[in-house]
């Protein structure tokens, strides 16, 4: 019999992530990109019909006071503080890795320092 790589809880971490920090804020700058993640959901198998959604946190809530709560609580504040931050771009990235180019023009001290290259050789 096979072994089971995986146990028991690890479907249940996939079942609670929610959406990414760069796809909120997304949202929250724009209500079309909002609006197109919402109606790919049908409001019958939502929670409370889809009335009562956390934008920052990206849940639905069954009750007006579920939701109350969870916008007084800690995981809330902590969304909100993470999303004051500016998501990383794909050019950040790529930056920090190492993959940038320069396409500029080459003035002053740059320009300089070629030229004598080339006289030396």
């Amino acid at each position: 019999m096979p072994k089971v790589v995986r146990g028991s809880n690890s479907k249940k971490k996939t079942r609670r992530h929610t959406r990414d920090l760069d796809q909120v804020a997304a949202d929250v700058k724009s209500k079309k990109h909002l609006q197109q993640y919402l109606d790919t959901k049908s409001p019958e198998d939502l929670p409370g019909f889809g009335q009562f959604y956390c934008t920052p946190c990206a849940k639905w809530y069954e009750s007006e006071t579920n939701f109350a709560k969870h916008e007084e609580g800690k995981p809330h504040k902590r969304r909100l503080r993470q999303l004051k931050e500016e998501p990383y771009s794909q050019k950040e990235a790529e930056a920090a890795v190492g993959l940038t180019t320069d396409n500029g023009k080459r003035g002053g001290e740059d320009a300089e320092m070629v030229a004598e290259v080339d006289e030396v050789v």
